[in-house]
């Protein structure tokens, strides 16, 4: 193609891929970028679910005493849930259990009898613990590969 200048050709992304188990390569860029750079042990998957649920956390608290905080509850504790299970995947303890805790204080089925005012301090020292926790937890790379390689 004659309008293609200075780019590989239509479809050339899938020429080269290694069929099988072979591991990818990251030097083949054509701007230069990420050549020689190997890949960190270990991602960070808790980070952002736990951003998501400390933009709730801190949103919501204004709405604390109203009725359409349940949909608030129902964010928060389904997302303490997904960074519940990054946790236990980078075995950060810890961190699982404060996820659990919150699960347990935000869950809308079994409503937990706390005040306005102290239900919006806690927004706000729920929301400084999902950024922590989201920073703090790891899940190394052979974690990731074996559970996507499973049936």
């Amino acid at each position: 193609m004659a309008g293609r200048k200075g780019r590989p050709p239509a479809g050339s992304s899938l020429h080269g891929v290694p069929v099988g188990g072979a591991e990818p390569t990251r030097s083949g860029s054509a701007s230069g970028r990420g050549a020689g750079r190997e890949l960190p042990p270990f991602t960070r998957p808790a980070l952002a679910p736990s951003l998501i649920a400390a933009i709730v956390l801190l949103a919501c608290v204004a709405i604390v005493d109203s009725s359409g905080f349940v949909f608030a509850r129902w964010g928060v504790t389904v997302l303490s849930l997904i960074v519940l299970v990054f946790a236990v995947r980078g075995r950060t303890w810890w961190a699982a259990l404060l996820m659990a805790a919150i699960a347990v204080c935000w869950n809308p089925l079994a409503v937990v009898p706390i005040p306005g005012e102290v239900w919006a301090a806690l927004q706000l020292v729920a929301a400084a613990l999902f950024i922590v926790v989201g920073i703090v937890v790891k899940v190394p790379r052979e974690a990731e590969a074996s559970s996507a390689s499973r049936p």
